[in-house]
């Protein structure tokens, strides 16, 4: 890397500055953008992980809805196979697909896509695509309001009966098994669509492996970028209406919510609304400039995200309130670490990708709620690197490599220490996104998302494992 000056001179950013790559940057490029070798064990390692998702999923449901939140397993040998039966019986008997379960899927799919197309919103453009000839392209970024219409219409189907959201809840096995047979087969359609049409890119030729990472970089349909969508009107508006399914469950049962599982409701909101009132930073991200739309993104946007970081609503929802009761001290210090990390969270993610926005000359002001204070720098400074990248040194950036990660993390933590210590399984979510640190990938690049970067963590455990087998 190369800095303006000395290696710890930080420069202060004039808007007139080259946009263009150096030479050396688009060298780099070319590279990123051609197949070199092989991520997460190759072939071997992504087809044990499309099998092993799964497989996960069940289990720790299974464990969550029958079993208390013990981590089951057969008690001898000769138990193995009267054990897999029992697992099998639990899928077959509450989370075989129903035609209800295909309605309250689908019809959330297809309620978000129609609003992704109808409702108002800002255009932001992205990053300069290598593969575009440092094109941009442009974003319809109208989640907010996507959002609020979520509410508003969950809402009415609630109070007049329409739709108990319960429902969710009640026929969690069911749906989610939808989510996941709509997780393979996006992914499959996506796939043979963009290799018919000869669209694909950075290919290695091998199917299995090249079916995880995707074929096609800008998936979009009409006005509306379907990889975009994905990320934010899927996963986190179905998890924070998992959560609120929930707490109905509970007032249902008791007459009152609990406050851990107001503190679910609170947590999962929050993070739906950071992410639909900042969705204009999002074509500023690594997902949208380099990642392709394969089963690694799709199916952990239909399936993953919502059905295993609701483990701690799961959880909450299956116990008794004792069993996880609080001191008022421990409630309070739960909600502050939240908004506080909350904040640090919003505004780190906020500086970055308005610093580059900055950059390009495209930051426009945009004022959905809430605003919080520091989200923006004003003079921000920068490390120029040879690609010709900058990297950001103010604000979060000028304290921590990677605030926003951090701080993530820690709402994840938050999140499991609101069920307390009798079960695991509610942990998932940070052990997953703790699993980053082993393998974390530096370069030109500057750093892959959390998300690949635990993908490859498993890939390592299941090469390794293999391997012994």
């Amino acid at each position: 890397m190369s800095h303006s000056g000395s290696s710890n001179e930080r420069t202060p950013l004039k808007h007139d500055a080259s946009r263009e790559p150096t030479v050396e940057g688009r060298a780099s490029d070319a590279r990123l953008d051609s197949h070199e070798h092989y991520e997460f064990g190759g072939p071997i390692g992504v087809t044990a992980m499309m099998a092993f998702f799964p497989i996960m999923m069940y289990y720790f449901w299974i464990c969550l809805r029958f079993y208390n939140g013990s981590l089951v397993h057969p008690g001898s040998f000769s138990d193995i196979g009267p054990f897999f039966g029992r697992m099998w019986a639990h899928i077959c008997q509450d989370a075989a697909p129903t035609p209800q379960a295909w309605a309250i899927y689908t019809g959330l799919m297809a309620f978000e896509l129609a609003l992704a197309f109808i409702m108002p919103g800002c255009k932001q453009e992205g990053l300069p695509v290598p593969s575009l000839g440092y094109k941009t392209l442009t974003y319809h970024c109208n989640a907010l309001w996507s959002f609020y219409a979520t509410l508003i219409a969950g809402v009415v189907l609630h109070t007049t009966g329409l739709f108990r959201l319960t429902a969710i809840i009640d026929h969690f096995g069911e749906i989610m098994t939808v989510a996941m047979i709509y997780g393979f087969l996006v992914s499959f359609i996506v796939y043979g669509v963009t290799v018919a049409l000869g669209k694909q890119m950075r290919m290695s030729g091998n199917f299995f492996y090249d079916f995880w990472m995707g074929a096609c970089l800008n998936p979009r349909l009409g006005t509306v970028d379907l990889k975009m969508w994905a990320e934010v009107r899927i996963p986190w508006v179905l998890l924070f209406l998992i959560a609120i399914s929930g707490a109905c469950k509970q007032y249902d049962t008791y007459g009152y919510v609990t406050p851990n599982m107001a503190f679910m409701v609170l947590a999962t909101g929050l993070y739906i609304n950071a992410c639909a009132k900042g969705e204009e930073c999002i074509p500023q991200t690594w997902d949208m400039f380099y990642e392709k739309w394969g089963f690694m993104i799709i199916f952990w946007n239909f399936a993953g995200v919502p059905f295993t970081y609701c483990y701690p609503v799961l959880y909450l929802a299956s116990q008794e309130p004792e069993t996880y009761r609080f001191p008022t001290v421990v409630y309070i210090l739960l909600f502050t670490t939240l908004l506080t990390a909350y904040y640090i969270f919003d505004t780190s993610m906020s500086q970055k990708s308005r610093f580059k926005m900055q950059m390009q000359g495209t930051y426009i002001p945009r004022w959905t709620f809430p605003q919080l204070p520091y989200g923006t720098i004003e003079n921000p400074t920068f490390i120029q690197t040879t690609h010709g990248n900058k990297l950001l040194t103010s604000g979060w950036w000028a304290y921590a490599r990677k605030p926003n990660y951090t701080a993530d993390w820690i709402q994840a933590l938050t999140w499991s220490l609101s069920t307390g210590f009798a079960s695991p399984i509610p942990y998932f979510y940070p052990v997953f996104f703790l699993g980053l640190g082993p393998v974390l990938r530096v370069g030109s690049m500057e750093v892959y998302s959390w998300r690949i970067l635990v993908y490859s963590c498993i890939a390592l455990w299941i090469e390794q494992h293999v391997r012994l087998l």
